[in-house]
């Protein structure tokens, strides 16, 4: 299955419920693509609807693409190639579409848009990380496009919106404490997913 991952900062959650666009962090950029290179993932969009925010990203992108930090850290070139930027999700899964098709790939059925989030929510097919993890081996020509929010998460429409949410990350404290930066969150899920174990 190849795998896409987005980093949405719009429509998203502040800790009063109201719905906001947060801001990228350089954190976010850099942590996240090097997750996604480690785990073989093909593409990482950050999602901002405001072209200031996107525009950041790309000053970003170029320092350590093609700038003096190409030189300076090649490994981290290589894992910022593979990131780009899109308005919304749509445009993120369109974006990818032509990226495919440009690399000479035919784009079958839309991807299969799996949100994450820190708990349940009613009325949205959860899947566990295993079903995921046996899909992805099982499915070589589907497509997945794995949804992170920012904040204090993703909006009930917009998850109600994807094809699936994903169970969330439970750890073992004993009261029930969920609140993982998306940086670590990432990596988790990436690890279960895609992971050699």
């Amino acid at each position: 299955m190849r795998v896409a991952v987005g980093l949405v900062h719009y429509p998203i959650q502040d800790r009063r419920k109201k719905i906001v666009a947060t801001n990228v962090t350089n954190l976010d950029v850099h942590d996240i693509a090097r997750a996604s290179r480690t785990f073989g993932v093909e593409r990482y969009f950050i999602i901002h609807p405001m072209h200031d925010q996107r525009a950041f990203v790309h000053r970003m992108l170029d320092h350590w693409r093609v700038g003096d930090g190409a030189q300076f850290n090649p490994m981290r070139k290589t894992a910022l190639t593979m990131v780009d930027t899109a308005e919304s999700l749509e445009a993120a899964i369109a974006e990818w579409d032509r990226q495919i098709v440009a690399a000479g790939g035919v784009v079958g059925d839309r991807p299969l848009v799996v949100s994450t989030h820190a708990r349940a929510l009613e009325g949205v097919p959860m899947v566990s990380f295993q079903e995921m993890r046996d899909r992805i081996q099982s499915e070589p020509e589907t497509r997945l496009f794995l949804i992170f929010g920012t904040g204090f998460g993703l909006t009930e429409e917009f998850m109600r919106g994807c094809d699936l949410l994903l169970a969330p990350i439970r750890g073992a404290p004993p009261d029930d404490y969920r609140h993982l930066s998306v940086r670590s969150a990432v990596s988790i899920i990436l690890d279960r997913l895609l992971g050699s174990w």
